[in-house]
């Protein structure tokens, strides 16, 4: 009796599945014992098992290689673990950041639309993709300074750095911590102003019992793996609002009009009966562009992946503020040399590092601290660019600018005193899932020790 071809192939897709998981039980057993001063202690890293590897298989085996049906779920269960009306996945944070500048310079918004020239308000110290999109865009950003402990932005300095020209205000909630978003939401509702959440290091963070990203009128994440979740690449932009999901969509896919699911033909079953443009009456709406866009897109086996973590995303986030919560109570009495990092009043953070400063006059210096650790095989990151305004690329901006007789490429309100001092003599270490108690008390007794020596 011969065995019908599909279930033959459900029995090998089952028992290759069933490997898989066994592979993956091996793996979780064989992780070697930490050795203080010999095992690396990684700033972050991918956390995953068998759910993973699974999904990942199952895709494969599919032989979907650009969206499909893992993609689709992954936006919908975004969508509904963030609380917002559309959740749209690309192939890193930073695409989700350019396309959420490029979603509101798009037809679609009308007056609104932000034009060539029009600024946006952000800060220097952060990741440099926050603010790329607004100079590729031909949009200026303006840089304001940060204050310290919470590292975000200093809405003090909001109305100042407000002009006839600003239009909307993109930051980020930095390693985790919500910018003042009670403030920053009256300011943009006083000027009608567009509201972009960079919250590629807060997934999970929450102010006043709200989700971060869920906020601005659009948000972007980021899966690279040393963030709260992983597809290896990718990344998502968050809205509630439907013209800037078409927008997103759109710019997202080439640029196209048509709205139909890859491998899906006329979803609006007028494929051959639209007249758009000087386009003829029935030109294949497949292949018709309401705007210049991009291909963004990740691939079903990513998504397949994302599935999984995000089943994980609220235990990475209680293993997060736990460790923030040790490396705080351990370290909280060398404040007279560190200035220890504070929540935002009314948040919650989903922490994404720890962050420290070397106070003014203290015996150590940021450098000799980050050589101490480093050398004990304990990973650091600076505040990622610093400050923007002093990195090359941007120096050379403006030595353009200069050379071509145009204006700067940005504006600088004040004197990004903070930002300087971030730049100076600020660091963190991790608090990813994947750190042990033995790695976080060797950490702490670590930084101790490159303090305490210095005196």
């Amino acid at each position: 009796m011969s065995i019908d071809p599909k279930e033959r192939e459900r029995q090998l897709t089952a028992e290759i599945l069933e490997r898989v998981r066994e592979l993956a039980r091996l793996r979780e057993g064989a992780e070697p014992a930490f050795v203080p001063g010999k095992s690396p202690v990684r700033y972050a890293g991918r956390v995953y098992g068998a759910p993973e590897l699974t999904n990942l298989v199952e895709s494969g085996l599919e032989f979907w290689l650009t969206a499909g049906r893992w993609h689709r779920r992954l936006e919908e269960r975004l969508a509904e673990w963030y609380g917002v009306e559309h959740a749209r996945l690309v192939n890193s944070g930073s695409s989700a950041n350019l396309l959420a500048v490029a979603a509101l310079r798009s037809h679609l918004l009308g007056e609104r639309r932000l034009r060539a020239g029009d600024e946006i308000i952000t800060v220097a110290a952060g990741f440099p993709t926050t603010v790329a999109p607004a100079l590729q865009l031909g949009l200026v950003p303006v840089f304001v300074d940060v204050s310290l402990p919470g590292y975000n932005l200093d809405v003090s300095q909001l109305e100042a750095a407000r002009s006839p020209r600003t239009r909307a205000v993109m930051v980020a909630h930095t390693l985790g911590n919500p910018f003042d978003l009670a403030a920053v939401k009256a300011f943009c509702e006083r000027h009608r102003l567009w509201l972009v959440e960079d919250n590629c290091d807060a997934a999970g963070s929450l102010y006043h019992g709200r989700k971060t990203g869920t906020f601005g009128d659009l948000a972007t994440l980021s899966f690279y793996p040393p963030h709260h979740m992983t597809m290896g690449e990718g990344g998502a932009v968050l809205t509630s609002d439907d013209t800037l999901k078409r927008a997103v969509e759109s710019l997202r896919d080439w640029g196209r009009d048509c709205w139909c699911n890859p491998g899906v033909d006329n979803t609006c079953r007028r494929r051959f009966e639209w007249q758009l443009g000087e386009l003829p009456r029935g030109y294949d709406h497949k292949y018709v562009y309401g705007h210049l866009g991009f291909n963004l897109k990740v691939t079903d086996m990513q998504a397949a992946v994302g599935l999984a973590q995000l089943e994980r995303l609220a235990g990475f986030v209680e293993a997060r503020r736990r460790n923030w919560a040790f490396y705080r109570e351990a370290l909280g009495d060398l404040s007279d040399a560190l200035v220890l990092p504070e929540p935002t009043p009314g948040s919650e953070p989903s922490w994404f590092g720890f962050m420290m400063t070397v106070r003014e006059g203290a015996a150590v210096t940021r450098d000799a601290l980050v050589r101490h650790l480093e050398g004990r095989k304990i990973q650091t990151r600076m505040l990622f660019a610093g400050n923007l305004v002093r990195q090359p690329a941007l120096t050379q901006l403006v030595q353009d600018a200069r050379d071509e007789g145009r204006p700067p490429p940005f504006r600088v309100v004040g004197e990004l005193v903070n930002t300087d001092a971030i730049m100076n003599r600020s660091l963190w270490v991790g608090v990813y899932p994947g750190l042990t108690e033995a790695m976080r008390a060797y950490v702490a007794e670590s930084i101790r020790d490159g303090v305490r020596g210095a005196r």
